[in-house]
């Protein structure tokens, strides 16, 4: 009679918590429940300098596997950067210089290490193995994939269809993304649900080179503070993790009510039953306001321990007995639209630009009708936006 193994289901709820898919599941579930030591791999495209809190979705994902034992291995994606991730993409994403890169690389560690243990954090450069990559290599690892299975990707075929060019270097996306995967040996690699098609090429890829093919993990991603795209630095509808504590209180505060739950669940250390305290809280019509509040204030405790988000409410809430909150800003000229991104008046430059066509801000009691006119702020000035939020701007 076989002994029956003594597995931990606790472990296996612990790190799956929130997953959308998991491929092979039951392979990982075992491994997972009989104690073995994975390593899970998660990749990082520097293409700007801020991780923002998207990102931190799979990096707390990764946490939640280091604080079990587990191996979390850091790609930095110093060369994928440069092609840029087609996935989601409609039309070809500009190519980034290795200087662009490599600037952008030198923030994201510091900021990663606001999440993960750097002592227990294996970090990988690409460029160790794809710098020394002959073009014999390229030709045999772009042998182990069809074209036909690379365009039938959702993307790809979209835009094939469409008539819209597909460039031969995005098909290199998906196999230097599965490569790392035999670089690094990995048992298991996370990723957002964007990232599903690259992170089962990274199995093929494995089985190719002889490797067992690794399991998948995808996570939900997070909408920005536009209420309907993922939050991205592109689309500028994000929250960075490095940014002062209250622009950053002042950013959540402007997330869509209808995700304030949802932040809480993938952003927070929130557990679940003070998770259902708060969702309560909002269906037996507490103002959301309030729970927004504690949101934000959670938020911001993690990412600035010492901070006293609590002092922020009044900055955040516009005009207060008639009197307009005082909002820091970096002193310097800058377009319209950006300053008022700056004050936390807009989510993004485009929402800046349909508000002034509705001639909904103003600068100084003065309507906004170009946000892309350049100026130089100073002390005391006030922006509006509608009729009921009103800023003091104070410079740093």
């Amino acid at each position: 009679m076989k002994k029956r193994q003594n597995l931990d289901h606790s472990a296996w709820d612990a790190v799956t918590t929130g997953a959308v898919e998991i491929n092979d599941r039951e392979h990982l579930r075992r491994r997972v429940e009989r104690g073995e030591k994975l390593r899970v791999k998660l990749g990082l495209d520097p293409t700007r300098p801020d991780i923002h809190l998207g990102h931190t979705v799979v990096l707390r994902t990764l946490r939640r596997y280091q604080e079990r034992g587990h191996r979390a291995v850091l790609i930095i994606g110093d060369w994928t950067a440069r092609i840029g991730d087609p996935s989601g993409q409609n039309v070809t994403r500009p190519q980034l210089t290795k200087a662009e890169v490599d600037q952008a690389a030198k923030t994201y560690l510091d900021q990663a290490w606001k999440i993960l243990d750097e002592s227990e954090t294996e970090v990988r450069f690409q460029s160790e193995w794809f710098d020394k990559m002959h073009l014999e290599d390229v030709v045999q690892l772009t042998s182990r994939y069809t074209v036909a299975r690379m365009l039938a990707r959702e993307d790809f075929a979209k835009r094939t269809k469409e008539g819209r060019p597909v460039g031969m270097h995005e098909l290199l996306y998906p196999l230097l993304q599965a490569y790392d995967s035999v670089a690094v040996k990995s048992d298991l690699e996370l990723g957002g649900t964007d990232q599903t098609f690259n992170l089962l090429v990274g199995r093929d890829i494995q089985e190719a080179y002889g490797q067992p093919p690794q399991d998948i993990q995808t996570m939900p991603l997070l909408e920005g503070l536009d209420g309907v795209q993922k939050m991205s630095k592109s689309l500028e509808n994000y929250i960075g993790i490095d940014e002062p504590p209250d622009v950053m209180y002042r950013k959540v505060m402007s997330v869509p009510d209808q995700l304030i739950t949802r932040y809480f669940e993938l952003t927070t250390d929130i557990g679940p039953e003070e998770l259902a305290i708060e969702s309560r809280a909002l269906n037996d019509g507490e103002n959301p306001r309030d729970v927004k509040q504690r949101l934000a204030e959670r938020i911001v405790r993690q990412f600035h321990p010492s901070a006293v988000p609590s002092a922020y409410r009044q900055e955040a809430g516009g005009l207060k007995s008639g009197a307009p909150a005082t909002v820091e800003v970096a002193p310097g000229d800058r377009t319209i639209a950006q300053l008022f991104l700056d004050a936390a008046l807009v989510t993004s430059k485009s929402e800046a630009r349909r508000l002034a066509a509705q001639k909904g801000l103003a600068m100084n009691d003065q309507p906004v009708t170009s946000v892309d006119e350049r100026v130089t702020p100073l002390d005391g000035w006030l922006l509006r936006r509608g009729n009921h939020r009103v800023v003091r701007l104070k410079l740093r």
